[in-house]
């Protein structure tokens, strides 16, 4: 089930199914709709678009949620009736594919996240390629500024300028995406010491946070967000690319590197250039390289499936509002959580929406050892159980991780497990997944 079932270049949406992955999806628009980008993720070039979108999972556009961008299911239940939401289930519905919402009540969502039934086909809304887009990126040279930070750019996002989800990671996050944690230059002990992670930062010349986001419109629209942008970043010194700006700069830094000249431009370029991408809605293998962080193998030269090297993830992401305080607090509440274990916080915000950002956290270690496993797990378990006790609840979450979510009474997991009784009686579907299982009737 990887097809692309239809294509509107005019109303720029497709329909697609589970099975197709973003590189099938970008590649196929790229040879037959090159008018039309995809929101590329950074779970790598092989991951499935529509499982990523039933995980209410986000890219880097405009169209950075994924789910607000699904319009339309077809789903099989567990009784083999097949259901089709919104519009979806009246024939010849002419709106089907452009308005979410239908008549009645609104199911789409029952299906994100849920085991309520299998997804067979999705309608995703595309971004039309713009007259003009510009990335931006900036970095913050100390850890206080990160408040600052986004408390400069919260408002743009909120009065819509910033329309692209935007990336705040730190610099933990940027070394993991282009070497192994260096362990000759610790003597092997962990987390990463702050002067080697000093050393780092200027190795590859990475700023404490570092920022990500784009413009997109008409050239006058991405002119005028481009001059707000700079504004509100001018002491971070931003610096704004297009296409033509990064080729010339790859092309300056070729000819300097022939006299050792530019190392730092050269440097920056190479850990800029694949988020440039997926800002483009261009997937990437790249990210992928931050899940063997940890692994004591030599480094790969291209980037590797994390099932093929030993590494070992363990993923948190708490949702929090898009405000430099909560930000602090959050980093107050993790840090400490994964010095105690010996990990360290790769850490990256995104503002995901006009009003929440999320924090994706993880764990890196190797698998092939039994006590640094054993370890992770116990920092996963804290920084869960912290996370819930303080409110800053993961927006997703795997099987142990839902254990902790509905382990207490709750009306509303107890509704999700009644809606599984009444779809799925037999609990034939993905059981425990999201939704805990149905207790026996009585």
């Amino acid at each position: 089930m990887n097809r692309v079932v239809e294509v509107d270049s005019n109303l720029a949406y497709c329909v697609i199914e589970p099975g197709i992955s973003q590189i099938e999806l970008f590649k196929y628009l790229r040879d037959h709709h090159p008018d039309l980008w995809i929101d590329s993720t950074g779970a790598g070039l092989d991951s499935s678009f529509v499982g990523n979108t039933l995980d209410r999972g986000f890219g880097h556009t405009r169209y950075g949620d994924h789910f607000l961008s699904a319009c339309g299911m077809e789903v099989v239940l567990a009784d083999g009736r097949v259901l089709n939401t919104g519009f979806g289930h009246y024939a010849n519905a002419k709106a089907a594919r452009v308005y979410r919402y239908g008549v009645g009540p609104f199911l789409d969502g029952l299906f994100a996240q849920s085991n309520y039934g299998i997804v067979t086909k999705v309608g995703v809304w595309l971004m039309p390629k713009p007259e003009d887009f510009c990335a931006f990126f900036c970095l913050t040279q100390r850890d206080e500024e990160l408040e600052e930070i986004i408390d400069r750019l919260a408002p743009l996002r909120l009065q819509g300028l910033l329309q692209s989800t935007i990336h705040l990671g730190n610099d933990l996050r940027v070394f993991s995406s282009r070497a192994r944690y260096p362990f000759d230059l610790t003597g092997g002990k962990t987390p990463l010491p702050a002067d080697v992670r000093r050393q780092l930062r200027e190795r590859y010349s990475v700023g404490f946070w570092n920022v990500a986001g784009a413009i997109y419109g008409t050239r006058g629209t991405v002119a005028a967000t481009r001059k707000s942008v700079a504004k509100a970043l001018r002491p971070y010194s931003p610096v704004f690319l297009n296409d033509r700006r990064l080729a010339l700069a790859e092309r300056a830094v070729g000819v300097a590197s022939r006299f050792g000249m530019m190392k730092g431009l050269a440097e920056r370029l190479e850990s800029v250039k694949p988020v440039y991408g997926l800002l483009k809605g261009i997937p990437s293998d790249e990210p992928l390289r931050g899940a063997a962080w940890r692994v004591r193998d030599p480094d790969p030269q291209t980037p590797l499936d994390p099932l093929d090297c030993h590494a070992g993830l363990m993923w948190v992401s708490p949702v929090l509002p898009t405000r430099g305080s909560n930000a602090r607090e959050l980093l107050n509440i993790l840090e400490p959580i994964y010095a105690r274990h010996g990990f360290d916080p790769l850490i990256t915000f995104t503002m995901i929406t006009e009003r929440a950002m999320t924090c994706v956290t993880n764990i890196s270690f190797d698998k092939r050892l039994p006590d640094e496993a054993a370890a992770a797990k116990r920092c996963y378990d804290e920084l869960f159980d912290t996370l819930l006790r303080t409110g800053y609840i993961p927006y997703r979450a795997g099987p142990s991780g839902m254990r902790k979510l509905s382990a207490e009474p709750d009306v509303f997991w107890e509704v999700a497990s009644d809606i599984k009784r009444a779809l799925d009686p037999d609990n034939l579907i993905s059981p425990g997944r999201y939704v805990p299982t149905p207790k026996p009737e009585k």
